[in-house]
């Protein structure tokens, strides 16, 4: 049975379990469960991570631990009861787990690691914590370290910052809000900013001297100097080198390591040097022989400085190396540092080039404890500490010092007989009067002992050396008395025995003979002279002589007379126990010299404040025994000294001692009487103050007050000890008087002169310290009312100074942080009179950082809960006084502008959250009684509708994001709940005061404004947390936003008919609460918008507002960036805004009104698709197709149907902007004219818009059409530009604006010279298919034609889309994807090539434009596009399979032209065809033949500069030809079995074996052409070529042309069949010879180059070798594409050449492998290789070009009886070639100028009819592919290149073959392909329309203009004979304008016929546009 557990109520799982049996919960080790039930061994409960799933475990698996119950029952909560700490870190680390692992995947290494090592030293230290063997010490010191990793790893995850109180955390509701904002601020600010240390450390260790010349030991020594007062301002650090510059006792660190301690941050500046001396130990001259003397002596060696500002930079310098300066002058060594820091280096010598001084330094910051701490292992190895000189900044009571510091200056010393100078060493000793030496006292620096004796370095003949060499004498206080220092003089020889002669001695004693020790100083001391052998160990025998000049007495002067020599030394005491003050010894001896009391007692202000402070006891006790000796005489004398020592604590470096003097009043201080003379001498001071002119002495006393208190207060106590209380009624009268004189001095104003104010202020800054004093004596209310008293005594007078001001409310301050004010009964006394104050400053708006700091104080005192009578009678008086000024306080310091500075910035945002924080203190504190006093107290509506309006908007300001950093979330959430509980009071006030006749409009709209953004709170979205601090939330406050929603509701059913108010406003507010993903809280909201509706509908029968106002706030919305990840589920919210929900849809279909609801529905729900997709295409950071393509969608949403212009106009400009900053300069000009096309050219004024100003529609227009043009130039969209210009020239001219005009056409002039001199790159275009429902909405399941970029090629792109949907998948085939595809939650990409087809041929097909011209029209303005994929139909025969290779054609539609406003479009229609393996065959064959006519035309006109090109052509068909290749067209398409079962395609194959002779007549004219140019290294390829020629002729069958001519019909240059009038058309034989015809099948192979076979023979080697054009073969099939891959695999773009469907010839045999045969069936998807050679022709100028052979006028159109009325209506290609013999042929050839062999007539059949694309659908039986018409064919299906390009392209069609490939056929170009309607009855004269094929263009690197096709020769004496189809006719047409680039794009061809109906446009705007 199971019993609920009393004690088994929670546990940690110790082991998984799976939970396999019924009712089984399934758990992981670790996590933690609270049981609910139990029952034989088995528990029922529930996991904490997940709450909601109860099962049955078995207890075995738990481990229990200790916990308490809140709310038993069904909502009971279980606490672990262990230390705080610990769940805390449980928890932190629960959470961090989960983060941990995302960072992984993220790929945020360095993060991941560092946390990590985090984690395991949480870990660790937690298991420390558990163990609990740790002491009290230690565990606060290893929870310091857990709640700073624990703090860092939540700021480096982004979590929210703890509040916590020792370590632990603090639950908000038990702490009040200020108390809470302040423990946040001071995480907050301990994070932030780093406190700067006051103290600083120098840590030196030395590392080795590098020099050349070493071989003796060496002294280093380094200080701290200070150049700015040259002196040096630290002790020294000496260590010993050895003889190879290391140091000598590398064992023992503090002899080579020293820490310069206590340098102040004045002394981190650059002006103070580590200055290093080294000096070396060894023989007088460096460069002696060993032998000459063995005495070792110490002389100087160089000299290295260092900057301490040079160690700032970095923390560490390791081995930094100092340059040493060697000496040359010695007597310049004591100022070698000096002269080298100013830079006066050069008189000194570096030790060498590379060497110098190896020294590590650092320099560490903060106290010598913490760097104990934070560098144990440098104090724990060893380091010796150098000390500053002197005291250090702070003096510490206790500290024990007596070090007298010596500096050995200089010394003038005799010759001495001899002709040179003496080298003097001096050695120094401590003797005591005994002549008794003192030992080890004389210390040369801190990394050495110290040493009983010292001598001093040696200079070189010199009789006045200087040495400056400090030394430190750390002398005991009991030797210093009595003792000496004796300085001893020798002569050091240099001969050899080396020996040191003493002739000379000074001495100095110690102290004085008054008790006084040596004054600080310099001292000339008497050089006595001596022999060697004087014994100077009888001290008595030279102590009573003189020992300085500076005090002879009168009966030595004789004596010293007769000396010169003198010895200077400087010396300087730091000594806390010794005196070298007389005026002190004085003062201290006061009994022994009563006269002098008056003397000393005026003097001690004149003693430095180091000895007063040394002996403070002393002192004290003097001042207080001369005060009981005669307190009359000299009472107010001792006064002042006493207030003198006090004040001289206040300095900062003696304030350390003001704890002894608090020691010597509790301990020491024993004048019980003191008392009443202290209270009489300040009340007189304070009496006085008023009259004084004088007020500094005052103002001393008054600082001094709180000690003086503290002395009365003291003596008064020992009076009553002694006395047993006696004179209590007097004491406090004197007390009160004194208190009443200060009243009154308090009160006084100010009159002119700002004495008195300072006094008061001095006053008041040290008044509050005397309470505590006051209390020792008085009852706590009295003091009390005595403090409310002399503080309610200030002027209250507003413009009393400001100084005063300040000061006063830092009493108030102080007052409300004194114990008088903590206990609650004084603190009720205070309280009117802090507020006072505060009021009236709050008021004034002063000081508000110390009011926040003052209020903030106030509230910590009342706890949360506090629900005593004295606590609610507080919060009645605060209430009054201050709520109303602190609301406008808030408001007004939040409306100010911020200030620039950060510091300033940051005291500004305290203010702000401390007042927010009391604000927020104080409402939580009210009560219903206390809103309910609140409400009452106003006296009418409009005070009450003020402070409503006033406290709305101070919350409103409260829930702005930035009112407290954004790991503030629960101050936030504490903020909250006070803000809703306070709603949730005044609501009802609203309800009761402004509704019906008193309704207010302003108040309402402000409550729900309020209450929308409240709920809109990032802090409050629940769903945004992790599980935990969901379930903490959850369990504090609930969801706050469900209740707020809840009080909406509630309020919105009370407005009634009041409604109507709100409607269009309120909808986008409320909108944006339902967009919450909370199903509770949309459950309320629906039906408020379902009451809209109908009160919307009630009021004007529609929606037009309602549907206005939502659409506007999706928009804002989304701009905003609102809802993050959720916003995409809440798509479903606009439909759960309609849909599961007690639906809006459910309720309107009950409606009247219900079609017109359901259809704002529809509208407002596709909007709400395509803000979401811009807004996460937005989030993105570059510009991409996926952004521009999103913003069309909604722009054109917004445009067709919403109808919203302003949102169509903006939404315009910002794809402008996408558009300049992806650098797509056409598009953005296109974008422009959108709105361009919205205005017209009128004066009507029009508002200020987005970046324009207000001007007429005129101006704007004229601004829009510049910038249109400069953008259309920049995209090299010339054209287009002109056209614009023109309209603009027609506005200045229509104007008379004649300088604009000149302008206008002077920029129309530069564009037409770009059109003809700069280059223009022919972009690619790219169809993509977007499959599947992970895409945005406005690209799902669509397909789409892309412009390439520049250069940009098919992989290139398809790596580009990749990266844009780095998700998608791509698909690897060509075929229409399934509906699978289409339905799978995934992205699928299909990607293939397509060929632009122009719409407009009549540019293209002219003869005579230049390329440049041409190449606009074939990549702009386009709507069609088409792709070829090549398929086996029927069986497959393995020898020859191209009878059964088809190719489809797809035709693309799309929706507008490219370019356009954006790269890319859509497509609107798509048509597919197949072609049968026959026409693949005759179209492969005209495209070869036309780029052999192209090739011979420019080489003729000498285009070409290279005749190489023309020469690989020939050679690739005549190779091609005779090694067979064509034979398998003919074993497919010429054998009966073909022909019998086909009978339908006997033209076809008659057109096939046309083209076959033409080939072979354009072969034999080109080899004439090719004879004439080719240079005389190529001749023996030549010939070869005409040799091959002849064979390939034989293998066709062809002897003589006359024998074909009924057999084929002539090909006329338009493409129609034509009666052939005459009989004898010109040969294409140079020579005129006839050949015989002989029958045999037609065999015309086609090479590939760059196969194997293609280039065996000898003839191809040569060409390849003589152009130098050869390619490996891996190369070439890199470029063509891939038997085995399909678009997205594929290197390159194909060219289409390489789709022709050919048989194989590059085996020379019929067999393909199996994967050349897989390529079959593989789709191509890259139409071209975009050629790569330079090699491009010369254009011949429009003079050069000569007619020749012009076409009969006897050739007529003729209408075929077979073809249908459709597909006569098609024009074919026209071409300018034709085989065709026109009279003048006949006329040249009668005049035996040329023979020409008849032309075979051509059969009726037109063209290949295959390439029908246009009609509009294809028929249901099947397309016959019969229709349509064939056009001109060109390399490329994107760009159509010159014969140059195409002549240097790898991946042409066999190269220059016949145009046969063994490759499968991909896709064809269509760009000359036209669709015009032919006029049948032409007349019969009528010349052919003049066509350009592509592949007829110059290269796009040409920038001349091309020429027309000319065959003619200026050099020629006769022409060359050419075939009719060569020649060109003249046409007299001018060339046609440029069309507008927005042309209307003409509806598709229905039945063959051209489109007349255009397609359906989007529907224009309404003109509205005045106002933008």
């Amino acid at each position: 049975m199971w019993i609920p557990t009393e004690h088994e109520k929670y546990g940690v799982v110790i082991a998984s379990f799976r939970g396999t049996v019924s009712y089984g919960l399934s758990l992981e080790i670790g996590d933690t469960v609270q049981i609910l039930e139990k029952c034989d061994g088995w528990y029922r409960g529930f996991a904490l991570k997940n709450p909601n799933v109860k099962g049955i475990f078995p207890s075995s698996y738990v481990h229990l631990k200790n916990a308490c119950v809140k709310n038993k029952g069904q909502f009971e909560m279980v606490i672990p009861t262990e230390d705080s700490v610990i769940t805390e870190m449980t928890s932190t680390l629960r959470d961090w787990g989960t983060m941990w692992k995302q960072l992984y995947v993220r790929n945020e290494g360095d993060l991941f690691h560092r946390l990590w090592h985090i984690m395991n030293e949480i870990l660790d230290l937690r298991r420390q914590v558990l163990v609990g063997h740790l002491t009290h010490d230690r565990m606060k010191d290893v929870k310091r370290h857990i709640t700073a990793r624990l703090d860092w790893g939540n700021e480096q995850l982004g979590l929210d910052l703890v509040p916590r109180k020792e370590y632990a955390m603090v639950d908000p509701e038990d702490i009040s809000i200020t108390e809470l904002y302040r423990l946040m601020e001071h995480r907050h600010r301990k994070k932030d900013t780093p406190v700067q240390a006051s103290s600083h450390h120098l840590f030196v260790q030395m590392k080795s001297l590098m020099c050349s010349n070493l071989g003796e030991e060496l002294e280093v020594i380094f200080s701290l100097f200070d150049s700015k007062e040259n002196r040096p301002i630290s002790e020294r650090f000496f260590l010993r080198l050895n003889r190879n510059g290391l140091p000598k006792a590398p064992d023992k660190p503090e002899r080579h390591c020293s820490l310069f301690v206590d340098l102040g941050s004045s002394e981190l500046r650059r002006d103070i040097y580590i200055t290093v001396h080294i000096i070396r130990i060894g023989r007088m001259g460096a460069g002696e022989k060993k032998n000459a003397c063995s005495v070792q002596y110490r002389r100087p060696f160089g000299c290295a400085v260092l900057s301490i500002a040079d160690l700032l930079t970095g923390e560490t310098k390791d081995d930094l190396i100092l340059k040493v300066y060697m000496c040359n002058t010695e007597s310049e060594w004591y100022q070698i540092h000096e002269n080298i820091i100013k830079k006066l280096n050069a008189r000194y010598n570096l030790t060498g080039s590379n060497a110098g001084l190896a020294v590590s330094l650092q320099l560490l910051h903060g106290d010598i404890e913490q760097i104990r701490r934070e560098y144990s292992s440098v104090f724990s190895h060893g380091v010796s500490i150098t000390r500053k000189l002197g005291f250090s900044n702070i003096i510490m009571p206790g500290e024990m010092r007596n070090d007298l510091y010596i500096t050995m200056e200089r010394g003038e010393f005799e010759k001495g007989g001899k002709s040179v100078a003496r080298n003097v060493e001096v050695t120094m000793f401590i003797v005591e009067n005994s002549g008794q030496i003192l030992k080890d006292f004389i210390s040369f620096g801190s990394g050495e002992p110290p040493a009983s004796e010292y001598h001093s370095f040696v200079l070189y003949h010199n009789n006045s050396p200087r040495w400056s060499e400090l030394l430190k004498l750390p002398i005991p206080v009991d030797k210093f008395r009595g003792a000496h220092i004796r300085f001893e003089f020798r002569h050091c020889s240099t001969k050899e025995k080396g020996e040191k002669k003493l002739f000379g001695f000074s001495f100095v004693p110690l102290m004085q003979e008054d008790g006084r020790t040596l004054p600080d100083g310099t001292h000339e001391l008497i050089v006595h002279k001596c022999e060697e052998n004087t014994n100077l160990q009888d001290t008595t025998r030279y102590l009573k002589l003189p020992f300085s000049k500076g005090i002879l007495l009168g009966n030595n002067h004789q004596a010293i007379k007769a000396t010169k020599e003198s010895f200077w030394i400087t010396s300087f005491l730091c000594s806390t126990k010794l005196t070298q003050n007389g005026d002190m010894l004085d003062l201290l001896k006061w009994r022994t010299h009563p006269d002098k009391i008056t003397g000393c007692l005026s003097k001690i202000k004149e003693i430095d404040g180091s000895e007063i402070v040394k002996f403070l006891q002393d002192t004290l006790d003097t001042l207080f025994g001369i005060l009981d000796e005669n307190s009359q005489k000299y009472g107010s004398k001792v006064f002042d000294s006493l207030v003198h020592i006090i004040n001289l604590l206040q300095d900062s470096k003696f304030h350390h001692f003001k704890p002894v003097m608090d020691t010597y009043i509790e301990s020491h201080f024993a004048g019980a009487l003191a008392y009443r003379d202290l209270i009489k001498v300040l009340k007189w001071y304070v009496d006085r103050i008023t009259e004084a002119e004088r007020q500094e002495h005052i103002q001393e006393v008054l600082k001094a007050q709180e000690y003086i208190f503290k002395y009365i207060v003291q003596s008064r106590r020992l009076f009553s000890l002694a006395t047993g209380g006696q004179n209590e009624e007097e004491f406090r009268c004197c007390i009160q008087e004194l208190l009443m004189s200060v009243r009154f001095f308090l009160s006084q104003e100010s009159k002119g002169s700002g004495a008195l104010s300072q006094s008061q202020a001095v006053f008041l800054s040290s008044f509050p310290a005397v309470y505590s004093e006051l209390l020792k004596l008085f009852d706590i209310r009295e003091v009390a009312n005595l403090v409310q008293d002399t503080l309610g005594s200030l002027p209250t007078i507003v413009h009393v100074d400001d100084s005063l001001q300040a000061v006063k409310l830092q009493c108030i301050g102080k007052t409300v942080e004194s114990q008088l004010y903590t206990n609650p009964d004084s603190r009720y006394i205070l309280l009117p009179v802090v507020l006072h104050h505060l009021h009236m400053h709050l008021q004034e708006q002063k000081d508000l950082i110390m009011c926040a700091r003052i209020l903030s104080n106030v509230f910590c005192l009342i706890k949360k809960n506090s629900s005593e009578k004295s606590v609610l009678e507080e919060i009645d008086v605060i209430v009054a006084s201050l709520l109303d000024i602190l609301l406008r306080t808030i408001l007004e310091i939040t409306s100010r502008p911020q200030p620039s500075g950060s510091a300033m910035r940051l005291q500004f945002q305290d203010v702000t959250g401390e007042f927010v924080a009391c604000l927020l203190s104080l409402l939580r504190q009210m009560t219903d009684r206390h809103y309910q006093q609140l409400l009452d107290s106003f006296n009418t509506k409009e005070e009450l509708r003020d402070f409503l309006l006033q406290i709305f908007t101070v919350f409103r300001i409260l829930i702005r994001p930035e009112m407290f950093p954004k790991d503030w979330t629960v101050m936030r959430l504490v903020a909250n709940n006070v803000i809703i509980t306070t709603v949730l009071y005044l609501s009802d006030a609203l309800r009761k005061n402004f509704l019906n006749e008193n309704f207010d409009y302003k108040i309402w709209d402000s409550y729900f404004y309020l209450a929308v953004i409240f709920i809109n709170q990032l802090c409050l979205q629940l769903e945004m947390f992790t599980p935990s601090k969901k379930k903490k939330v959850l369990e504090k406050y609930g969801d706050m936003r469900v209740t707020m929603g809840c009080e909406i509701f509630s309020m919105w059913q009370n407005l009634g008919e009041h409604k109507l108010h709100f409607i269009p406003a309120l909808i986008g507010p409320f909108l944006e609460v339902t967009l919450i993903p909370q199903p509770d809280l949309r459950n309320v909201m629906i039906p408020i918008f379902h009451d809209m509706m109908d009160w919307e509908q009630r009021r004007s029968g529609n929606f037009k507002q309602v549907e206005a106002k939502l659409i506007d706030k999706l928009d804002s919305l989304m701009s905003e960036g609102k809802g993050d990840e959720t916003y995409r589920e809440l798509f479903n919210s606009i439909i759960p805004l309609f849909g599961p929900y007690p639906s809006l849809l459910k309720k309107i279909e009950r409606e009247t009104w219900r079609e017109s609801g359901v259809s704002l529905i529809a509208t407002v729900t596709r909007l709400m698709e395509r803000l979401l997709d811009y807004r996460d295409c937005m989030k993105m950071g570059e510009v991409d197709g996926k952004k521009i393509g999103c913003t069309v969608s909604l722009l054109n949403f917004y445009k067709t149907e919403l109808n919203k212009e302003e949102m169509y106009i903006r939404y315009i400009h910002k794809l402008y902007d996408l558009h300049l900053k992806a650098q797509n300069f056409t598009e953005a000009a296109y974008t422009l004219l959108l709105y361009d096309e919205l205005l017209e050219w009128s004066d009507r004024p029009l508002r200020e818009f987005l970046t324009y100003p207000m001007q007429t529609e005129w101006q704007r227009k004229e601004h829009l059409h510049l910038a249109i043009i400069q953008n259309f130039d920049r995209g090299k969209c010339w054209e287009n530009g002109i056209i614009l210009c023109r309209k603009i020239a027609e506005q200045y001219e229509s104007y008379y604006d004649y300088r604009n005009l000149s302008k206008m056409r002077m920029m129309e002039a530069s564009l037409y010279d770009k059109i003809m001199d700069q280059q223009r790159l022919e972009p690619e275009f790219f169809r993509v298919g977007f499959y599947g429902k992970k895409f945005p909405f406005f690209l799902r399941n669509k397909e789409f034609v892309c412009r390439g970029h520049d250069y940009e090629r098919l992989e290139a792109f398809q790596q580009r889309m990749l990266n844009e949907f780095p998700h998608a998948i791509a698909m690897q085939h060509a075929n229409q994807p399934d509906e699978t595809i289409f339905q799978a939650e995934a992205q699928y990409l299909q990607i293939y090539a397509v060929t632009p087809i122009p719409e407009s041929q009549e540019v293209l097909q002219r003869e005579g434009v230049p390329d440049n011209i041409k190449s606009f029209y074939k990549v702009n303005h386009i709507w069609k596009f088409r792709y070829d994929r090549p398929f086996h139909k029927g069986t497959k025969d393995k020898e020859n399979e191209f009878k059964s290779l088809w190719v489809e054609r797809t035709s693309l539609y799309l929706v507008q032209s490219l370019p356009g406003i954006s790269r890319w479009f859509e497509v609107e229609k798509r048509e597919v065809v197949e072609m049968s393996p026959l026409e693949n065959a005759i179209e492969v064959l005209e495209n070869k033949n036309q780029q052999l006519k192209t090739l011979i035309s420019q080489c003729q006109t000498r285009q070409m500069q290279n005749i190489n090109p023309l020469t690989m052509c020939l050679n690739g068909v005549i190779d091609a030809a005779v090694n067979g290749g064509v034979s398998r067209y003919q074993e497919a398409f010429f054998v009966k079995e073909y022909i019998l079962s086909h009978p339908e395609d006997g033209e076809k194959i008659a057109r096939l074996r046309e083209l076959m002779l033409e080939q072979a007549q354009i072969l034999e004219f080109g080899l004439a052409v090719h004879e004439k140019f080719v240079p005389q290294d190529m001749r023996p390829l030549h010939k070869k070529l005409v040799d091959q020629f002849f064979v390939m002729k034989s293998s066709l069958g062809i002897q003589e042309f006359s024998a074909c001519i009924q057999a084929s019909p002539v090909h006329f240059p338009n493409g129609s069949p034509r009666v052939c009038r005459n009989s004898a058309p010109a040969s294409m034989s140079p020579d005129g010879t006839r050949v015989i015809p002989r029958r045999s099948p037609l065999s015309y192979p086609a090479v590939n180059r760059y196969s194997s076979s293609s280039l065996s023979s000898q003839a191809s080697a040569e060409v390849s070798n003589i152009t130098g054009q050869s390619e490996s073969s891996d190369e070439v099939f890199n470029m063509q594409p891939s038997p085995s891959t399909s678009s997205l695999s594929s290197t390159h773009s194909a060219s289409p050449n390489v789709t022709s469907s050919a048989p194989s010839s590059a085996r020379a045999s019929p067999l393909l492998s199996d994967k050349h045969k897989h390529s079959r069936e593989n789709s191509c998807l890259s139409p071209r290789e975009r050629p790569c050679s330079a090699i491009y022709p010369t254009p011949v100028e429009p003079s050069q070009r000569l007619l020749f052979n012009h076409i009969g006028e006897g050739a007529l159109p003729r209408s075929d009886p077979n073809l249908s009325a459709p597909e006569k209506a098609v024009n074919p290609t026209p071409s300018s070639w034709s085989l065709d013999s026109g009279k003048e042929a006949k006329n040249m050839s009668d005049s035996g100028k040329i023979l020409s062999p008849p032309v075979p007539p051509r059969p009726t059949q037109t063209a290949s009819p295959a390439r029908h694309t246009t009609s509009v659908s294809p028929s249901p039986a099947g397309r016959s592919p019969l229709k349509g018409s064939v056009q001109s064919f060109t390399p490329s299906p994107v760009e159509y290149h010159s014969p140059g390009l195409i002549s240097n392209s790898p991946v042409l069609s066999g190269s220059y073959s016949s145009g046969i490939s063994s490759l499968s056929r991909c896709s064809t170009s269509e760009t000359s392909g036209f669709e015009n309607q032919v006029n049948e009855q032409s007349a019969p004269g009528a010349g052919p329309a003049p066509s350009y094929s592509g592949s007829e263009e110059p290269g796009r690197k040409e920038s001349k203009t091309p020429p027309p096709y000319s065959v003619y020769e200026r050099t020629l004496r006769r022409p060359v004979p050419l075939p009719h189809s060569l020649s060109i006719p003249v046409t007299a047409e001018p060339p046609a304008l440029p069309p507008k680039p927005l042309a209307a794009r003409p509806g598709h061809l229905e039945n063959g016929t051209r489109r007349t109906e255009p397609g359906p446009r989007p529907r224009p705007l309404p003109r509205k546009v005045s106002q933008l």
